[in-house]
């Protein structure tokens, strides 16, 4: 299992701020999603992959 597998840490994600609530759009899949959600789809921000490599999580 990964921890920071979610859409959260994804490169496909999206935030966008109406009427003072944010809501997060997946620009792969095309629909609104929560930063919680997990889909297969995953492609984690370099950031997350510099720090899964320095965990030991990803080669």
């Amino acid at each position: 299992m990964n921890p920071y597998h979610c859409c959260a840490t994804c490169i496909h994600i999206e935030g966008m701020k109406s009427n003072g609530r944010t809501t997060y759009h997946c620009s792969r899949l095309g629909y609104e999603t929560k930063t919680t959600y997990q889909f297969s789809c995953w492609e984690p921000k370099e950031e997350v992959v510099k720090l899964m490599k320095k965990r030991g999580m990803k080669s």
